[in-house]
C-alpha cells in the first residue's frame, strides 16, 4: 500500500486529509488570490472580493451568461452576492466539504465503472469479463532484467522464462511501498543499469534521489498485462481495498495525450478533460491532497519529452503544450507531491532521463504456475482446462510463449475450439497456433452474423480473403514502419474503406480492433504485435506467390531488376540477412512466421487465403542449411543466433534437440567437442529448462571462441559456472 506523505512543497499539506486547507483558503478570493476585502459569496458557494467578482463579470458577461470563475457554473441572471459573516463562512465551509466528498465519490465510481471489465479482444458485450474474477497475478520483479533493453519483446521472453527464482517479487498494489530502509531503495535504483543510446549508465553511489518514490516506471514487451496491472491498481483503489489513502487517480493513456499534443492546456483543464466528474471542483484539487498520475504506454507516446531545454510551468493553472505540461509533470517542477506511474515497452523507457525515476519495476508475465491459474480461470469446464494445459507443455516453445497474458488467451481460444473437432491435428509451433488463431476467429465472425455457416476451414477463409489481405498489408506496412497503432489515414492507404471500419473489426472478431478515445477520433491496433507480424508475414508469402515483387525488394537487395522468378530459398534467405542485421531483433517474430508459413502443412492450412499452393519442402531444406552455416561460422549477436535457432524449430527440423539431448545423456568419457551450432541449441535448452543448473562447466564443451560465446547466455541457469 502506499504510505501517507507530510510534503508541504508545492501543493502539500501535513493535512492528511487535504480539506485543512481547502477551508483555510476560504478567506482569500478566488479572482486576485488576496485575503478578501468585502466578501461575498454566490449561489455555487464560491466566494471573492465584491470588487473583483463585479468587474469580472462587467469584463466577460457582456450576452447575459454568467458564469462562476471557479467552477463554471452558469446562470442566465446575474448571481446575487451574499455578504460573509461568520455564520456563511461555516455555510460556505460546509458546502465546500460536501462539494468535495460528492466529487470523490463520484470519481471512484466513473473510475469502477471504466475498469472493472477486462476484454479479451475487442470491446463488445460478449468478451467482458470482470477483471477481479478472472485476474491473474502477475510476475512483477523491482529493477529490470539483465540484458539489453532493445532486443526482440518475444526472444527476451523466452530467455528469461526460468529466471524467477533469483529474484524478489512484488505486488502490483505494493510499488509505491518505500522499502524499509529508503536510502538502500534509492541507492538500488540509481545503480540499476540504464540504457541510453547504447551506452550502459550507472549512477553513484553518492547521486541520491528523495526518499519517497514518487516516479514510478514499470516495463513490459506488448501483451505482457501492463495495462491490466493499471486497471486492478485503479479498481481495487475505486472499490476501497486498497491504498486508501489516495484521494484521486488520474489516467492518462499516451494514446489519448496524442491527439491532442499539439493544443494548449493547463493541467487543471487536461485533467478535466479526461475526467469530466471534477469539473465541480476549482483548480486547486491538488492541494494539500495524495494524488497519483498514471502515464499508460509510453512506447505509443507522439509526444516531445524535452528535459534539457523546456519552458517552466510551476501552477496547475498555467497553458501550455502537453508535452511541456508532462515534462514539468516529470521533472517536479509542477506539483511536486504528486506520485507518478509509468509504464513502456522497454525499447521506449529510455526517453526519462533516470534521475526523473525513483523506481524500476519489470512485469515479467505468468509463472509457471500463474498461467495454469489462468487457464483454469479462463477456462470453466475443468478436464478441459487440464488437458490443454498438458498439451501446452509438451510443446516446450507454446509453453514458453504462456508467459505472455495474450498468448495464453489466444492458445485458450484456439484449443477449445479445436478440442470440439475431431479431425484437426493439435498446433505444435507458434505459427500454426496463429494460423488456426485466424481461422477460429473468422469462423466466430460467421456464426455471431449467421453467414454461411458450417463452412470448411478453406471456404471459410476463401469468402474473406479480400478483408484478410488488405489487413495483411496494413500489418506489413506498419511493421517495416515500427508502427502498432495506427489512425485512419493509414487504413486508407490499404484501401480499407473507412465507411465499412465497424465491420473490419468483426470480420475476425479479435484480429483488428477499433477504439473510440478522446473526441471520438479513432484508433486501430492488431490484438497484438506478434499478430501484426504474422500477418505481416503472410503476406510476404502471398506477394511471393503472386509475384508481386515490389514488395519483396527490400529482403533481396542484391537485385537491381527484378526477375519474376525469385526462387522461394532466395527470398527467405535475403529474410534472415535482413532480420540477422536488425540491431533490435523488431523482424525476428517476423522472420519465424514467414518460415513457418512457407511450409507444405502451413499451405495447407491457409490455402483459403493464398492463390495457389506449392511444394517448398527443397527450399525449406536449402533455407535449413543456410541458417545452421550462419550460426555455425558467423559471430552472431547471441539474440539473433537464439532466434535462428528458434527458426529451426518453427520449420520442424529436430535434429539438433535430439543431437543436444542424446549428448547430454551419453557417457562423459566418449563426450567430444561440441560445435558452436550444438553449443547455441544446449544453450538455449539449458535456459528453458524447467530445472535449474547446479554446474556449468564451459571448458568440457568446446575449445572454439564463437561456441564459448553461444554457451555464455545459459550461465544465468545454473548456480555454478566454471
Amino acid at each position: 500500500m502506499m504510505e501517507p506523505h507530510n510534503s508541504t512543497d508545492g501543493g502539500g499539506s501535513s493535512d492528511p486529509t487535504g480539506r485543512g486547507s481547502l477551508l483555510q483558503n476560504e478567506s482569500r478570493c478566488r479572482l486576485c488570490e488576496q485575503l478578501s476585502k468585502d466578501p461575498v459569496s454566490i449561489t455555487c458557494g464560491h466566494s471573492f472580493c465584491r470588487l473583483c467578482i463585479n468587474r469580472y463579470w462587467d469584463e466577460t458577461c457582456q450576452t447575459g451568461d454568467f458564469s462562476c470563475p471557479s467552477c463554471r457554473k452558469r446562470s442566465k441572471t446575474r448571481p446575487a452576492l451574499h455578504p460573509h459573516t461568520d455564520e456563511s463562512l461555516k455555510t460556505d465551509s460546509n458546502q465546500q466539504e460536501d462539494v468535495l466528498h460528492r466529487v470523490l465519490q463520484k470519481h471512484k465510481t466513473c473510475m469502477k465503472n471504466r475498469y472493472e471489465s477486462l476484454f479479451e479482444g475487442i470491446k463488445t458485450q460478449e468478451n467482458r469479463t470482470l477483471l477481479n474474477r478472472i485476474y491473474t497475478q502477475l510476475y512483477i520483479i523491482e529493477g529490470e532484467s539483465e540484458g539489453v533493453n532493445e532486443e526482440h519483446e518475444v526472444i527476451k521472453m523466452e530467455k528469461t522464462s526460468n529466471k524467477y527464482l533469483q529474484e524478489t517479487p512484488i505486488n502490483c498494489l505494493d510499488i509505491f511501498r518505500p522499502v524499509k530502509d529508503p536510502e538502500e531503495e534509492m541507492e538500488g535504483v540509481n545503480n540499476t543499469a540504464v540504457m541510453v543510446n547504447g551506452v550502459r549508465l550507472n549512477k553513484r553511489k553518492e547521486d541520491k534521489g528523495p526518499k519517497e518514490l514518487r516516479t514510478l516506471l514499470t516495463k513490459g514487451i506488448a501483451g505482457i498485462g501492463k495495462t491490466v496491472s493499471v486497471q486492478k491498481f485503479i479498481l481495487d483503489w475505486a472499490e476501497g481495498t486498497a491504498n486508501q489513502d489516495v484521494d484521486f487517480m488520474f489516467v492518462l493513456p499516451f494514446r489519448e495525450l496524442n491527439l491532442i499534443k499539439d493544443e494548449q492546456y493547463s493541467l487543471y483543464t487536461l485533467l478535466c478533460t479526461f475526467h469530466p466528474e471534477l469539473k465541480d471542483l476549482d483548480s486547486r484539487i491538488c492541494d494539500g491532497r495524495k494524488v497519483v498520475f498514471i502515464f499508460d504506454g509510453l512506447d505509443e507516446s507522439r509526444i516531445p519529452l524535452n528535459f534539457s531545454q523546456c519552458e517552466k510551468v510551476f501552477d496547475i493553472t498555467m497553458t501550455s503544450s502537453v508535452g511541456v505540461l508532462m515534462t514539468n509533470l516529470l521533472k517536479g517542477e509542477l506539483l511536486p507531491s504528486a506520485h507518478i506511474w509509468i509504464t513502456s515497452r522497454p525499447a521506449a523507457a529510455n526517453q526519462i532521463p533516470p534521475q526523473y525515476i525513483n523506481r524500476v519495476t519489470e512485469i515479467q508475465g505468468f509463472n509457471d504456475p500463474q498461467k495454469e491459474e489462468y487457464f483454469r480461470k479462463r477456462i470453466s469446464d475443468q478436464d478441459q482446462a487440464q488437458k490443454i494445459i498438458s498439451h501446452i507443455k509438451t510443446a516446450r516453445s507454446l509453453h514458453i510463449m504462456c508467459h505472455i497474458p495474450v498468448f495464453c488467451w489466444i492458445s485458450a481460444t484456439v484449443l477449445q475450439q479445436i478440442m470440439k473437432q475431431s479431425n484437426t491435428e493439435i498446433p505444435k509451433t507458434l505459427t500454426e497456433m496463429y494460423s488456426h488463431f485466424l481461422i477460429t476467429q473468422t469462423n466466430m465472425k460467421n456464426e455471431k452474423y449467421e453467414e454461411n455457416l458450417n463452412l470448411d476451414p478453406v471456404k471459410l477463409l476463401e469468402s474473406n480473403r479480400t478483408m484478410l489481405l488488405k489487413l495483411a498489408e496494413l500489418a506489413f506496412n506498419q511493421l517495416m514502419k515500427g508502427n502498432v497503432m495506427f489512425y485512419e489515414e493509414d487504413l486508407r492507404e490499404c484501401g480499407i474503406d473507412l465507411t465499412e471500419a465497424a465491420v473490419y473489426s468483426g470480420i475476425c472478431t479479435e484480429i483488428f480492433r477499433e477504439e473510440c478515445v478522446l473526441y471520438q477520433r479513432k484508433l486501430y491496433s492488431f490484438v497484438h504485435l506478434s499478430f501484426q507480424e504474422f500477418l505481416a508475414a503472410f503476406y510476404v508469402f502471398h506477394c511471393y506467390l503472386s509475384k508481386n515483387m515490389e514488395e519483396l525488394r527490400d529482403f533481396i537487395p542484391q537485385y537491381r531488376y527484378w526477375p519474376e522468378n525469385v526462387s522461394l530459398d532466395e527470398l527467405l534467405r535475403g529474410a534472415v540477412s535482413k532480420a540477422s542485421e536488425s540491431p533490435n531483433g523488431h523482424l525476428d517474430l517476423f522472420l519465424r512466421f514467414l518460415l513457418g508459413i512457407s511450409l507444405d502443412s502451413s499451405q495447407k492450412i491457409l490455402q483459403g487465403l493464398l492463390i495457389h499452393t506449392e511444394s517448398t519442402s527443397q527450399s525449406i531444406n536449402k533455407t535449413v542449411a543456410h541458417i545452421k552455416d550462419l550460426i555455425s561460422t558467423q559471430d552472431l549477436n547471441t539474440d539473433r543466433s537464439v532466434n535462428l535457432f528458434l527458426c529451426l524449430t518453427e520449420m520442424n527440423d529436430q535434429d539438433l534437440p535430439r543431437e543436444i539431448q542424446k549428448y547430454i545423456h551419453s557417457d562423459e568419457s566418449l563426450k567430444k567437442d561440441l560445435s558452436a551450432l550444438e553449443c547455441l541449441a544446449l544453450s538455449y535448452m539449458l535456459q528453458t529448462s524447467e530445472e535449474v543448473l547446479e554446474e556449468l562447466d564451459l571448458k568440457k564443451y568446446s575449445t572454439s571462441r564463437i561456441a564459448y560465446m553461444k554457451l555464455f547466455p545459459a550461465v544465468n541457469n545454473c548456480r555454478k559456472a566454471l
